[in-house]
C-alpha cells in the first residue's frame, strides 16, 4: 500500500515561496521542504493539507491547482504537491526549526531536500510562465 503525503506551495502576491526547514528526523533534520505530512485514514487529500498547515504554521489556506503528479518520496510513499495560499493567519515555525520567504530569484537560497528540489523547479517553471497559480 502506498502512503500519501500532501505538500503545500505557499505563495504570497508578491511570488515568494514558504520553505520550513526540518527538525526531525536526524537524516533529515536542517534540510529544506514545504510543510505538509501524511494523510489520515479517512481524510481527503485536501483537508489533510488544510490540516498539516493549521497544525505546522498556524494558518489557514486556500489551496489552489496541483503541482505535477506523483513525486517519489522513499519506498511506499508518494508526495501530492498544491498551491496554496494563506487566508488567515501567519506563518509560525510550530514543528520546523526556521521558515523562510524566498522571493523570486532567490528560491534555491536554501538547501533542498531530495524529495522537494525537483518540486521548486517545477514551480519555478510554473511561476516563470505566469501561470495564476495562487488563484484558490
Amino acid at each position: 500500500m502506498t502512503v500519501i503525503v500532501v505538500a503545500a506551495v505557499i505563495l504570497d502576491p508578491g511570488g515568494r515561496v514558504l520553505a520550513a526547514q526540518r527538525a526531525d528526523p536526524p537524516e533529515l533534520a536542517g534540510g529544506w521542504e514545504f510543510p505538509g505530512g501524511k494523510v489520515d485514514p479517512g481524510e481527503s487529500e485536501i483537508e489533510a493539507l488544510v490540516r498539516e498547515c493549521r497544525e505546522e504554521l498556524g494558518v489557514e489556506v486556500g489551496v489552489g491547482e496541483r503541482v505535477g503528479g506523483d513525486w517519489p518520496l522513499s519506498e511506499g510513499y508518494v508526495l501530492r504537491v498544491w498551491f496554496a495560499t494563506v487566508t488567515s493567519g501567519t506563518p509560525e515555525a510550530k514543528e520546523h526549526l526556521a521558515l523562510r520567504w524566498l522571493e523570486p530569484g532567490g528560491y534555491y537560497d536554501v538547501e533542498w531536500l531530495g524529495a522537494d528540489l525537483p518540486v521548486m523547479e517545477a514551480v519555478e517553471k510554473l511561476l516563470s510562465q505566469g501561470l495564476n497559480s495562487c488563484s484558490v
